[in-house]
């Protein structure tokens, strides 16, 4: 039986959900499954066994267990003691970063957790309180939705990432293979952050790359969690979002401007993704108090 993908529908502009403290029940678990997004899974109570690539693990509270996208996986809590646990996912492209060539990159964790098919995190009691802190502070971040609180939440998850990557594990990867991913998903992604409005589509990001747009596509989702068309439009909608609060240009040059094909194809996509016109959004950030 093939194992079930899980979909999500995620902001593609802020590929990240919390499941907080969420009760796992033996039926109403998912059978074997997949998805696209990277998760980190902590328990704070009840007992069980997961299932990840192949092994079995003890499950119980303290216990923190890193899940690479597209590993397959299933829990099962037990029937008398059901699992209590806070599930974090996103998307690679949420914390990818420049390497320093300091031997850490944000996935470091995860990519150790393959390779060495060690899947179980061993937590000290520091290092434990140091994670609750951490889906905390995410958390009450998400909750208030104060202004930066996507930031927030993208350097919680960081900084708990580089201290998943400190943990001792039995086996180190060399430092060339610590960042997940070709180096060409690498380049094509900070050419598209640099400039979404000028990096051409999948056919021009492939030939830059040298492989084949289907392999292209393939594992740039991989990375993302969504294709190439629809990552590069988030980035053109960020800018124009900039732009209208920034500026007092009107909204057709910044439409075009910011890649998009007219006024139709720009209002739709920007009300898909912010569920409000672009003068709208202009027009309720200029009234909202200043503080």
């Amino acid at each position: 039986m093939q194992p079930f993908r899980k979909p999500f529908q995620l902001d593609p502009v802020f590929p990240f959900e919390l499941v907080l403290q969420g009760v796992r029940r033996y039926e109403t678990e998912l059978p074997d499954h997949l998805h696209d997004l990277y998760e980190l899974v902590y328990v704070h109570d009840g007992q069980g066994t997961f299932f990840i690539d192949g092994s079995l693990y003890e499950k119980k509270a303290g216990d923190l267990f890193l899940i690479p996208g597209n590993t397959v996986h299933r829990a099962f809590p037990s029937s008398g003691d059901p699992i209590v646990s806070t599930a974090l996912f996103f998307a690679p492209s949420l914390v990818h970063a420049e390497s320093l060539d300091d031997g850490h990159h944000p996935l470091r964790c995860f990519e150790r957790a393959r390779k060495s098919k060690q899947h179980k995190a061993e937590l000290t009691q520091p290092a434990r309180l140091a994670v609750e802190a951490a889906i905390e502070a995410i958390a009450g971040e998400l909750q208030t939705a104060a202004a930066g609180y996507r930031h927030a939440v993208k350097l919680h998850l960081q900084q708990l990432l580089l201290a998943l990557s400190r943990l001792p594990m039995h086996e180190e990867a060399p430092r060339s293979d610590l960042l997940p991913g070709p180096k060409w998903v690498h380049d094509a992604l900070r050419t598209i952050d640099l400039d979404p409005v000028r990096c051409g589509g999948l056919k021009e990001l492939a030939s830059a790359a040298c492989v084949s747009a289907p392999h292209f596509s393939r594992v740039f989702k991989q990375m993302t969690g969504m294709n190439v068309t629809d990552y590069v439009g988030a980035k053109r909608l960020v800018a124009a979002k900039e732009r209208l609060l920034s500026t007092d240009d009107n909204v057709e040059a910044i439409a075009n401007d910011c890649g998009f094909l007219g006024l139709p194809h720009f209002y739709q996509a920007f009300k898909k993704l912010t569920g409000m016109t672009p003068r709208g959004y202009r027009l309720q950030s200029r009234l909202e108090p200043k503080e």
